[in-house]
């Protein structure tokens, strides 16, 4: 469903945890955090704050 990008907290080129917050995304009035998947250092952010985004689309690469 889609949704709207409310906080980019990882930037490119930042070292990130399993787990650690990327973007916060709200969809259905809710606020949801994208979590990094695995240890890694953050290649680019695709979003900015305010985008909306449907699913499927690529918010971050790792």
């Amino acid at each position: 469903m889609p949704g709207k990008i409310l906080k980019v907290v990882a930037a490119a080129g930042a070292s990130v945890k399993k787990g650690d917050v990327l973007v916060v995304l709200e969809a259905m009035k809710m606020e949801n955090d994208i979590v990094a998947p695995q240890d890694g250092t953050v290649v680019s952010v695709n979003v900015s704050v305010g985008q909306s985004v449907e699913p499927g689309e690529v918010l971050a690469t790792m």
